[in-house]
């Protein structure tokens, strides 16, 4: 642990990471999305997709996702937060647009236990309609720390 003149207080291996999305076109149902660039990753506990968690604890979790051309003959799209103990979803409804999707931005956001070892990635996940969907990865991050 580090303490500065002021009292405060930082853990240089307390895990941490923020990575931007690489580049996927046509994205297909189940797809584990791809991160290739790490903008921090705090204590290396970030690869291959994935985060995994080096100690037991409570993890925030998030991601924003920009997709494009999403195809509204497809019942609906699912960006889900999968982790080892569940999975977490935000479900666009595609039926509701007249034309298909140049722009959509999905969120998810949420505090997550898991136990030494256990995986999170997000997973991009559509029902019928054509595998047309993009990832902008330019617009697309996945982010997580430990909290306790």
């Amino acid at each position: 642990m580090v303490f500065d003149a002021n009292g405060h207080i930082t853990k240089p291996l307390q895990p941490a990471f923020l990575v931007q999305a690489s580049t996927q076109n046509n994205t297909s149902n189940g797809t584990t999305l791809p991160f290739g660039t790490e903008i921090f990753d705090q204590n290396g506990d970030f690869a291959s997709n994935a985060f995994t968690a080096p100690v037991t604890g409570r993890y925030h979790l998030s991601f924003s996702l920009r997709l494009t051309d999403l195809d509204t003959a497809a019942s609906y799209i699912i960006a889900r937060m999968e982790t080892s103990n569940r999975n977490l979803d935000t479900i666009i409804d595609v039926n509701e647009f007249t034309s298909d999707v140049e722009y959509y931005t999905a969120n998810y956001s949420m505090l997550m236990d898991m136990d030494a070892n256990d995986t999170a990635s997000v997973v991009y996940v559509q029902s019928g309609g054509a595998a047309q969907t993009d990832i902008d990865p330019n617009h697309s991050l996945f982010s997580g720390y430990l909290v306790c």
